[in-house]
């Protein structure tokens, strides 16, 4: 099990701007959320009246915040498989392109020299040496109003995407940040912990952000007004961030596969690192997992093997491989919930029979759905199509492509274009300009497909059982693939 740190500041009481009701509760409520019920080891809190921490004030003045950022982070204090979250709830504001947390004796007349920056902030967290850092902020992003004079702007959005923290905003750009009167509590916090305790029960990133969506919109109609406007904004890059798992006492079984299933697709591409963060994950949730634990052996030795040919390569002398090595290549695990069998289909993929794999493609999708017979899906066939078999599939594509085709490859595409559950003619046309079913508005006969590694990312798997989007987009995201 890894290890669990955070800090949470909270500020209701500010020199220069105008007070806060609810921040220091919002951050006491916080960390007794990660220490009681999420089973943190360590959680540092700064509020206007927090007790001090083995001899240190913990007031959230400049100096102190500035300090502990400084010097907590000076040397990796964590490794993969560790999580640290950074909690704020309090007032931001912009400032020459930037954005800044505002400590409690900032000066908004020179916010340089005495507010912390959003950059340095995040810059900090990712010395930690943990592989994932949250980054929760409870502040206005724009115009006048109670949480925040100017509030924070897209720049801290920028910076979570370049220094890949996942980032929690409790308001989209030009929006305001509310507090309940009610329930002394914001809005955004008070949805949060509901969302990861046992009403919203969320145990993923993904899984957060669509309760989110729906809770916090929810309280504000109870408890403030029907025209109050907040929507919550999230921000995981890359998407298999958004599978990672932010309490697993929640953790289902379709949680887990989806991190094993990006974990051996990175595998599969050769990104050791990034595979090794995953399973180490995945043993996180599920102690004792053999997959995970077959899967690290995989690559440290694959690891080892890249090391031996980087050193050989240095010293311009390469060395014999090993008697009787090969390539570690993991295998895709054929399973079926309808005990459907995809040997075929592996060959054929295997060989680069991309054509005729696409065809058995289609037929064991047909068979899974037991319309062989009539030849096509219907919708509710769609809906109700095993997420097991789904996966099998796509991992089977993804793999022998390298990358190049797959279902999973085809959603990731769909979603860029702004593509969701719903249809919408210009995003699929659109979308089928991109995967090259369409050139020059013109649509493509299923023979003049490209059925090689030259056809654009996203080409294949075309037929018989339809694409990914639009026609099982829903079903992708409901199977987390």
């Amino acid at each position: 099990m890894g290890k669990n740190w955070a800090i949470s500041i909270g500020i209701n009481k500010y020199e220069f701007l105008q007070p806060l009701k609810y921040a220091n509760r919002d951050a006491q409520l916080m960390r007794e959320f990660l220490v009681k019920e999420a089973g943190f080891e360590q959680v540092l809190f700064f509020s206007d009246d927090s007790p001090d921490y083995k001899g240190l004030q913990t007031r959230p003045f400049f100096a102190n915040l500035k300090k502990v950022l400084r010097t907590m982070f000076e040397k990796p204090l964590m490794a993969d498989g560790d999580n640290f979250w950074f909690f704020f709830s309090g007032h931001g504001m912009p400032h020459n392109g930037c954005d800044y947390l505002m400590a409690c004796d900032s000066d908004p007349g020179d916010v340089e020299h005495t507010a912390i920056s959003i950059n340095y902030v995040t810059e900090r967290l990712r010395r930690c040496g943990a592989d994932n850092v949250v980054l929760i902020l409870d502040a206005c992003r724009g115009g006048q109003g109670s949480k925040s004079g100017e509030g924070i702007g897209n720049q801290s959005a920028e910076v979570a995407r370049q220094k890949g923290v996942i980032t929690f905003f409790s308001c989209s750009p030009n929006e305001l940040s509310y507090e309940l009167d009610d329930l002394q509590q914001g809005a955004f916090t008070k949805a949060f912990l509901d969302g990861l305790g046992i009403q919203g029960q969320c145990a993923t990133v993904e899984r957060l952000n669509h309760y989110l969506s729906g809770r916090l919109p929810e309280l504000l109609r109870q408890h403030k007004s029907e025209k109050v406007r907040q929507t919550p904004y999230v921000i995981a890059e890359p998407v298999t961030k958004c599978h990672l798992i932010l309490c697993p006492r929640y953790a289902t079984f379709t949680d887990v596969a989806t991190i094993k299933n990006d974990a051996f697709s990175a595998e599969v591409h050769k990104d050791f690192d990034l595979a090794e963060q995953l399973w180490i994950r995945v043993l996180a949730a599920s102690s004792g997992d053999m997959d995970a634990i077959k899967a690290l052996k995989r690559i440290a030795i694959a690891q080892h093997q890249r090391s031996s040919e980087d050193r050989a390569k240095t010293d311009q002398s390469p060395q014999p491989a090993p008697h009787n090595s090969t390539p570690i290549e993991p295998d895709v695990p054929l399973k079926s919930e309808r005990r459907v069998d995809y040997t075929k289909l592996r060959d054929l993929l295997a060989t680069g029979k991309w054509k005729e794999a696409d065809k058995e493609t289609a037929n064991k999708m047909l068979e899974v759905a037991a319309r062989t017979s009539e030849g096509w899906l219907r919708e509710e066939d769609i809906d109700q199509f095993p997420c097991e078999d789904l996966r099998t599939i796509d991992q089977l594509w993804v793999k022998y492509s390298k990358g190049l085709f797959g279902f999973s490859v085809q959603k990731r595409i769909y979603q860029s274009l702004g593509g969701t559950r719903e249809y919408a003619r210009k995003i699929w046309e659109a979308f089928c300009d991109r995967v090259g079913w369409r050139v020059n508005s013109e649509w493509r006969e299923y023979n003049d497909l490209k059925f090689n590694t030259k056809a654009p990312e996203g080409h294949l798997p075309a037929g018989g059982g339809g694409a990914a989007p639009p026609s099982l987009a829903s079903r992708l995201v409901d199977c987390n693939i």
